[in-house]
């Protein structure tokens, strides 16, 4: 059995997550697997009437849980950074969730604004260092205030923490028969952090004769990736610059409604979630798009082994957009509501083959 903890969050937060464990439950029943929820109100709210964002005791908690799923992060009234901070970097950098997977996918009847591409051609999946880089938060300030104020942000790279991660990308690469790993790095001008990511990168690479390699400047990655999305199989890179491109790689999979994200600890406990903020606006309307949730979900079950529940939800994906139920991707703009989307998936899912 499953001890998944929950934590909705802010906004839409909830609503996605409604909709998730709604198919959660359709799978685990069509499946035969059980699981116990384990519900957590860490959020805005929750930070603007305590002034708690996360207790170290709860982080113990989570350590103890099969999984993680993570509706969204945000709160107006919250200062940015207040809950980016304390709740997501904390849970990511406590738990060691040292990959963040973000799988970039079109699927059939879902816009691009790539002229001319089709599912085919996009599909490819971003493996971005999670706990270090400029994310670790190191650095402070020299004069602040004055006209000769002083800035400093650092960048701290290990070995451990890149060969780990380019080494999950290879093994990835292997495990799903993609045939080519591309490092994405600024090194002619990052000259010490990207140094080692190259060197490292061609001494995991050695130990994978089976997989081809290639390099690319993160702003050739940008240019490529509205060009040529093709040509990308896995992506490996640093944590500030994985989060830049997979943003990039949201829209060319046809928005923030579609695309979901994973932080995962391959020896540990690992969270999911969709990649979309907060979207207060859209709050209580049953207007969000749940499909990014749900297919947070998807990648949940993978990681926890259940890959035949996880291929079903995909199907269901699948049979909803590429039959038309969805009119368009953006929030508000669906054609149908958050709740009917969420219905239509669980009919789908047990229905299995016989309705595809």
């Amino acid at each position: 059995m499953y001890r998944i903890a929950v934590i909705p969050g802010d906004g839409v937060g909830p609503e996605v997550i409604r909709e998730g464990l709604k198919v959660l439950k359709a799978v685990a029943e069509v499946r035969g697997f059980t699981y116990e929820l384990v519900h957590y109100d860490f959020s805005g709210e929750r930070f603007l009437a305590t002034g708690e964002v996360l207790p170290d005791s709860v982080l113990d908690e989570l350590r103890d849980m099969s999984s993680i799923y993570l509706g969204a992060v945000g709160h107006p009234k919250v200062k940015p950074g207040i809950l980016e901070q304390g709740l997501l970097l904390k849970i990511r950098f406590g738990l060691d969730q040292y990959i963040n997977l973000r799988p970039v996918k079109l699927y059939p009847g879902v816009y691009t604004p790539i002229k001319d591409k089709r599912p085919e051609d996009i599909d490819f999946v971003v493996v971005r260092e999670n706990t270090e880089g400029l994310y670790t938060g190191i650095g402070g300030f020299l004069r602040k205030g004055t006209p000769d104020e002083v800035a400093i942000q650092e960048a701290v790279y290990t070995r451990k923490a890149t060969e780990r991660c380019i080494r999950y990308a290879f093994q990835l690469a292997r495990d799903e028969a993609r045939k080519k790993v591309t490092l994405c790095d600024k090194s002619n001008v990052l000259t010490y952090g990207h140094d080692l990511w190259q060197r490292v990168f061609q001494e995991v690479g050695a130990e994978y004769p089976d997989i081809e390699k290639d390099h690319a400047y993160v702003d050739a990655i940008c240019m490529w990736m509205i060009k040529n999305p093709e040509w990308f199989s896995v992506i490996t890179t640093c944590n500030m610059f994985g989060d830049i491109i997979t943003d990039l790689g949201a829209m060319i999979q046809g928005g923030m409604g579609i695309a979901a994200g994973a932080n995962i600890n391959p020896e540990g406990v690992s969270m999911f979630e969709p990649i979309h903020g907060s979207a207060p606006k859209y709050a209580d309307k049953n207007e969000i798009n749940p499909l990014a949730a749900i297919s947070a979900l998807q990648l949940m079950l993978k990681n926890l082994g259940e890959k035949e529940g996880a291929i079903l939800i995909e199907n269901a994906i699948i049979r909803l957009l590429s039959n038309g139920y969805i009119k368009d991707m953006g929030a508000g703009r669906m054609g149908i509501g958050t709740k009917e989307v969420g219905d239509l998936i669980v009919k789908f899912i047990r229905e299995g083959d016989k309705g595809v």
